[in-house]
Order: C-alpha cells, then sequence, then structure tokens
C-alpha cells in the first residue's frame, strides 16, 4: 500500500484491523484454499450472507489479501494465505487476539497516557495483567496461540543468529508452550532444553515436546521469575519478556537469572531495540506501537539497546554482542564478576 495521505487516512487504520480480524474470524482463507471460489460457495462455506461477504472480500483485494478472478470469484493472495490456520507462516491466532484483546484495550489509550496507569491498574485489578487474565481460559489459549504465532515467525532466524554449540543445557524464561526452546533444541541435538513458565501452560508445552520428538530431551518446571529461577543451566533465553514490565521488576527478573546461571554463564534477551530517535520508518513505527501497547498493557516499555545495557550491568551481566534478527534483536550477555 501506497503511504497515507492525509490524518483522515491514518485514523481510519482500525477499519483495516476490523476487515483483517472479520476474515479470520470467518474462517476465510481456509474457506478459500488454493483455487478462486464464488461468493455464493465461500457464503455457504463460512455461514455469511453473500452480498455482504462479496463487501468484505473487495476490501480484502484492497488491501492486497484477495484478488478478483472475475466479477464473483475471488482467491487469496500469498499474503492472504497467512490468514490461514496451517499457513507457514501463520498470523491467523494473532489477528484473532488483536482484534479480540488488543484492539478493546487499545480503546483506553487516552486514560492511560494521563495517568501512566494500564488498563488492568485502572480497572482495579493490580499491576499484573497477565494475574488478572489467566483467571480466563479462554484469555488464557488466545494469548498463548498469539504469542507462538509471533515467536514461530522469527525461530528460524533465532536458532541460526546464535551458537548453541558450546551450551548442554538451555532455559527459556517464560517460555509459554514450548515453541522457541522445541525449535533451538531441534536444531541442536546435543542440546537439553527447559521451559520455565506457570503451570497453566505446562500441559500444551508437553503436549508440544511430544509432538516433536523431543520430549526425551525437553521438560517444564512450572514457577515464577519474579521469586526464583532454577539452576542448572548454562544459558538462558527470555524472548519478549523484560519489555512486559518496568525498570525495577526486570531487575528482579534479571538477579535471578544471574543467580540460577554459572560463572561462565550466557543470557540472551530478545527484544524489538527502541530507535534512539524515532522516524517514519516503518521498523521504527512497530517498535513504537509496540511501546504504547505495554503502556496499555502490562506497564513495561520498549528500550533502545543501551537502556538493556544499563538494566543487564546493573543486575550482574556484561554486554556481550548485538544480532538483528528481523523486527527483533538478540542481545547477548555473559555473568560478570559484581
Amino acid at each position: 500500500m501506497s503511504r497515507p495521505a492525509s490524518v483522515l487516512d491514518l485514523v481510519q487504520s482500525h477499519r483495516i484491523t476490523a476487515v483483517i480480524y472479520a476474515a479470520a474470524k470467518l474462517s476465510l482463507a481456509e474457506a478459500v484454499g488454493d483455487e478462486a471460489k464464488s461468493v455464493a460457495e465461500l457464503a455457504r462455506l463460512v455461514s455469511a450472507d453473500e452480498r455482504a461477504l462479496r463487501r468484505l472480500l473487495v476490501g480484502l483485494t484492497t488491501l492486497g489479501l484477495c484478488r478478483q478472478a472475475d466479477h464473483d470469484r475471488f482467491a487469496m493472495t500469498d499474503l492472504g494465505l497467512q490468514l490461514g490456520e496451517t499457513a507457514d507462516p501463520s498470523f491467523k491466532d494473532w489477528v484473532l487476539f488483536e482484534g479480540e484483546m488488543l484492539a478493546q484495550s487499545w480503546s483506553g489509550l487516552v486514560d492511560s497516557v494521563r495517568t501512566g496507569k494500564t488498563a488492568t491498574q485502572l480497572r482495579g485489578e493490580g499491576d499484573d495483567r497477565y494475574a488478572a487474565t489467566g483467571n480466563t481460559p479462554e484469555s488464557n489459549r488466545r494469548f498463548n496461540a498469539a504469542m507462538v504465532s509471533l515467536t514461530r515467525s522469527i525461530v528460524p532466524k533465532i536458532v541460526t543468529a546464535h551458537d548453541f554449540a558450546a551450551a548442554r543445557l538451555v532455559m527459556d524464561i517464560g517460555g509459554g508452550t514450548g515453541e522457541l526452546i522445541g525449535a533451538i533444541v531441534q536444531h541442536n541435538p546435543h542440546l537439553e532444553g527447559i521451559v520455565f513458565d506457570l503451570a497453566r501452560c505446562e500441559t500444551d508445552a508437553r503436549t508440544h515436546f511430544d509432538r516433536l520428538g523431543i520430549a526425551g530431551r525437553s521438560r517444564f518446571v512450572t514457577g515464577s521469575f519474579f521469586e526464583d529461577i532454577p539452576s542448572g543451566a548454562d544459558t538462558i533465553v527470555m524472548k519478549s519478556i523484560l519489555h512486559n514490565w518496568n525498570d525495577d521488576r526486570c531487575r528482579i527478573i534479571l538477579r535471578n537469572c544471574r543467580n540460577a546461571l554459572p560463572s561462565d554463564g550466557t543470557l540472551i534477551v530478545i527484544e524489538r531495540i527502541m530507535p534512539e530517535r524515532a522516524t517514519t520508518a516503518p521498523e521504527d513505527r512497530s517498535c513504537v506501537m509496540s511501546d504504547l501497547n505495554m503502556l496499555r498493557g502490562p506497564g513495561g516499555c520498549e528500550r533502545t539497546e543501551a537502556e538493556y545495557r544499563k538494566l543487564a550491568d546493573s543486575a550482574g551481566f556484561a554486554f556481550v554482542r548485538t544480532t538483528g534478527i528481523g523486527s527483533f534483536s538478540l542481545v547477548q550477555f555473559r555473568k560478570s564478576g559484581h
């Protein structure tokens, strides 16, 4: 798409989210499949009004997600196929998460900017969004599925961006259902892996390890990274964890990581890196929008590389290197003497 011509174009962007969400919710990518289909057939397959569905398909065409084969037949583009459940990559779960949870949360952004408080704080539900939503099974399922969707899209870059040859046991802190550690262990046959997270992720993680055939080299350990992290791993990985929390809570997590690691231990932090000076570049916009999402959501922030290095240093880690991996960066630290 070309750059929006005015503020009017920008402020209507929420309509694009709604259109893409509707397509995912209706499972249009699955219904269309690999060949163009008539609107009448698609309407039957997704239980929709034929005329209204055609209007949605035309909207998706303007976004590059569909193409109009003729007047009443539509096909999915390669981009549109990413809305399918089994696509590689598939962003369906993230789209559903965005449409059902994040879009509603963003409607209160003005209140968060005025007060500096998150949505859960403003509702009087405490400081921890994850504790507040963790009691809702559907919210928990939707969140985990969305995180898997996002992680899976960059896993190939992560497993090649760092050389795990010297590692023996890698632990993914806050690793959810095991998407990342599963890929790391699969890619490195000499490794054993641990996912350390809350108990609500355990069943799905164990199922995932069985599906990958790595259950003998991977396990799940229940716990909270704010309380204590088990020792034994020589390498700790954290993806999209620190950006959820303010500096004080991040230091608790990092110090617990340091206490768990041996003297020559490695810490790998995978996060978006905030630009020192933001521009209109798409990657800058993506990072800044994520930063505002943290303001509204869990209460953390996206940080510059200098801020991550300062934070890690205060917890007893020395910077080693940074490797760009798409919209994320892999920052490697080693346990230091202080």
